[in-house]
């Protein structure tokens, strides 16, 4: 993937240290929307970790927020699916649908 092509979002930690986070999905669950995110660094590692971040549209700003802790169940289900299914061309094949 080129450069110019990566979703790259940069948050502070509580010491004010730069995190850079990689979107590589982005989906719509509950009339939200959320962004699945690697460390850019691990991205080619099977085992990096995933993030999974709700976005908050204000005017032409996104903020990122954790998911809610109570829906983290059915989350995670909807984006292990989107990447066992080939997410950026699945047009929500019934392996990316996820009864609530």
């Amino acid at each position: 993937m080129e450069e110019l092509d990566r979703d790259i979002v940069v948050f502070n930690d509580e010491e004010g240290n730069e995190i850079e986070l990689e979107v590589v999905d982005y989906f719509d669950y509950e009339n939200e929307e959320y962004a699945v995110m690697i460390d850019p660094a691990a991205a080619d590692d099977e085992e990096s970790d995933l993030f999974v971040f709700r976005i908050r549209t204000d005017g032409e700003y996104e903020e990122f927020l954790p998911a809610d802790e109570d829906k983290m169940e059915v989350l995670s289900k909807i984006v292990e699916a989107r990447m066992e299914c080939d997410a950026e061309s699945c047009d929500g094949c019934s392996g990316c649908k996820i009864d609530d």
